[in-house]
């Protein structure tokens, strides 16, 4: 089920290791989209979470900040036109501190 018209979910990746944590949250595993729209260069994964089908990419290697997710969305739903949620979901970062935590 690769048709880019089902997926209604988008969920955005800041790092490899997030697109590696939201792949293992997939129910299954769809076939790559067989079309993406011209100029997207995103990576997509995509995949069912219960009755949701989704669609999932990540930001660049290296590239970080609102512009480059901006555009990871931008294309995203692009070439996904049916996506109505969108989430950005990470691992968070950060060094624990006894002042802080």
């Amino acid at each position: 089920m690769s048709d880019p018209q089902v997926y209604t979910v988008g969920w955005i990746c800041a790092i490899t290791a997030e697109s590696v944590a939201a792949r293992a949250f997939l129910d299954e595993e769809h076939a790559s989209p067989r079309q993406v729209a011209q100029h997207d260069n995103n990576s997509y994964i995509l995949g069912k979470i219960g009755s949701h089908n989704v669609v999932i990419a990540a930001l660049p290697d290296g590239q970080y900040g609102t512009t480059s997710a901006a555009t990871v969305a931008r294309d995203l739903l692009h070439s996904f036109p049916n996506v109505r949620i969108g989430l950005m979901v990470g691992i968070g970062g950060g060094a624990p501190s006894q002042k802080h935590d």
